[in-house]
Order: structure tokens, then sequence, then C-alpha cells
């Protein structure tokens, strides 16, 4: 096999077995995908006994977070009906994602953010790859009407999860992860709730299609001021540090509910002060540098952990959880400052810089 021929092509050249595209389907892609699978070994050791634990780094993704496996699906079929322009609401990594997709494809992209709510390194993509980027007073829920409005009022296609080649791209995760094993458990943050449908429908197709023989159960994690589905209701002023998931009616709603029910798993919240403690950890044990959003899909592996829902369903063998950490830590630096120790200044002198080590024994 020649190097060329070995090259990673993608999601949709990857798995178009199982997405709805054609040879007619100009495919715009950034080489998403074919992330990382990193077991937590030292995790794995504070959180449980019952569990090996894996964390499915989409921050690798080219734009640094998940959006990209369905935003080159749904680029790519605006493209083919012959689409100018692309709208999105966002709190801020989808606008990343349609940014660069769109001037991959020599697009228009219009983005409409709820003004300052948006992490300071998902506004410079959005803003670096040309986009036309709007804040408006309110809410990501009503930053999403209104792009619903002018979608179907002007010749613009709406590219948020609502978009069902949005889901039909970010469901290739799951295939991913299959490629090595299933899951007995399936953590992941929800916030619009598109991705804990996404990888619900891969797994589905792929038990379907003979390439698995069971399905995972889903745990889906929101965070504590934005738990609609937690709650039951919408949340008119959803506030939480995690701006990726500060959202408080999920597009995906009923969607997440058919999930979790369907897999006999459940959604559950997490409070900020789970989610930061979480976020730290990753990096700090595992190297594995997250959004604060992502970690709440580790901080509800290890609430429950401390409920011993483990335990009490393993039974002999160790359950496998994947963990999906949605996004990469450089987007938000603020959080990260904040949550850190304060920099410390020296002389540039031997003593003095030492006076800060601690050499371990």
């Amino acid at each position: 096999m020649t190097e060329r021929a070995q090259l990673y092509k993608g999601v949709i050249e990857s798995w178009k077995k199982y997405l709805p595209v054609s040879k007619k389907t100009p495919v715009i892609t950034l080489f998403e995908g074919n992330t990382p699978l990193v077991r937590a070994f030292k995790l794995e050791k504070k959180i449980s006994r019952d569990i090996e634990l894996y964390l499915k780094y989409e921050g690798m993704n080219p734009t640094g977070s998940f959006k990209d496996r369905g935003m080159t699906m749904a680029i790519s079929k605006a493209k083919e009906a012959g689409a100018k322009a692309v709208i999105c609401a966002s709190t801020g990594n989808t606008s990343a994602s349609a940014a660069a997709y769109s001037a991959r494809a020599g697009m228009q992209c219009i983005v409409i953010l709820p003004a300052g709510k948006i992490a300071l390194g998902k506004l410079t993509q959005a803003l670096m790859h040309g986009a036309t980027v709007l804040a408006v007073n309110g809410n990501f829920d009503e930053a999403l009407n209104i792009v619903k409005e002018i979608a179907a009022k002007y010749p613009i296609t709406l590219v948020n999860s609502i978009n069902p080649y949005r889901i039909e791209g970010q469901k290739t995760g799951s295939f991913e992860i299959c490629r090595h094993f299933t899951p007995d458990y399936h953590a992941i943050p929800v916030g619009n709730a598109g991705n804990i449908t996404a990888y619900w429908k891969g797994y589905k197709e792929f038990k379907t299609a003979g390439q698995i023989k069971s399905l995972p159960v889903m745990l889906g994690f929101q965070a504590e001021g934005a738990a609609p589905i937690v709650r039951g209701y919408p949340i008119e002023k959803p506030e939480t540090l995690a701006t990726a998931i500060r959202i408080g009616n999920p597009a995906s709603w009923k969607q997440a509910e058919a999930a979790r029910d369907e897999s006999r798993g459940l959604i559950d919240m997490v409070s900020d002060e789970e989610i930061v403690a979480a976020y730290k950890m990753a990096a700090a044990f595992e190297g594995v540098y997250c959004e604060p959003a992502s970690a709440a899909s580790l901080a509800g592996i290890l609430k429950l952990s401390k409920q011993k829902y483990f335990s009490k369903r393993a039974g002999s063998k160790k359950a496998k959880v994947v963990c999906i950490l949605t996004g990469h830590g450089l987007k938000d630096p603020d959080r990260a400052i904040k949550v850190s120790a304060p920099l410390v200044t020296v002389k540039p002198e031997l003593k003095e810089i030492m006076k800060h080590v601690r050499l371990a024994r």
C-alpha cells in the first residue's frame, strides 16, 4: 500500500457507507475525526476499582471540538444543494466550526452569539475564519430562535444541530469507539442535546449492521444552572461557567430523553464546582486538557461512582466507561487562569528559583 493510500481522509470518506452522501456530494473536509481514545489509568484508581475509564478526546478535531464531525456533513450537503451562505446560533464551538468549514467551502457564514457569554478562544476562531459575527443581547435560546426565523425567510442554510446532517456526522464518533470495543457506559455533556442524540443513533445503527452485539448505557450530564432536562422545564436564564452547555431549552430535548430511556441510562446534573474539579483532574493526572463543559462527563462519572452506581452493576467484571471530552482546553484560556494558582515572578537566580521547586523523592 502506498503512503498516499494510507492517508486518513476524514469522517465522510471513512464512514460514507453509513452516511447520506453520494458521488455528487462535494466533500468539504478538514480531516476531522480519528480522535484519541485515551485510557485514564490514574483517574481510574482515584474514581473506582469497578471501571476501566477512557477519554474520547474530541478537542483534537481541526477546530478543537466535536462540532467538526457534524459540520463536515452540514457544509458538504449545503454545498451540494447550491447554498451560498450558512447561519448558526452558537455558544462558541459551533461558530468556530461553521466559520472554518464555510471558509474551506468558499461560502459566507453568519454567526449569532449571546453577547458576553462566549469564551475568548472560540470567538477569535469565528472572527479569524472570516464569518460575519453578531452578538445579541440575549441567551443562546433566543439566538437560535432568531437564526431559525432568518433561515426560514432567506436563502441561508441553518447549520445548528437541528440540521439533520449535523447529527449524521456526529454519530461517527460512536463508530470510532466501537473499532476498539463497545462501551458498557457512555458519558457525555448535554447542552443542546444533539451529541447524545447522535452517539445513540450511531450505536444503534452499528448494532443493526451487525458491527457490535450490545449497546451502551447512555449517561448524560448537564450543568446544575442549565439543567432543563433534569428539572423537567426550560430554564429562562441558564447560568454556568461551562459556556458550551449554557442552554436552557435544548433543541434535541426529546431525542436526548429517548436515548436515555432506550438505553436504560440517565441524565443528571453536576455543579460548577464538580465540573472544575474534573476539568483540573483530567489535565493534571492524564495530560488531557479539555474545556470546562467537556469535563461535565467526567464530573458525572465521579458523582455516580461516589453513589456506588458502577459497583452495583459491574459484578465481577470491570465496566468499560467512555467519557466524551467535547472540546479543547485552549477554547477557554480565561477559565484556566482563574482556576489555577497565580503565576509567580522571581529573579533569574538559581537560589530564588529553587525556593519554589518541590522535587519528588
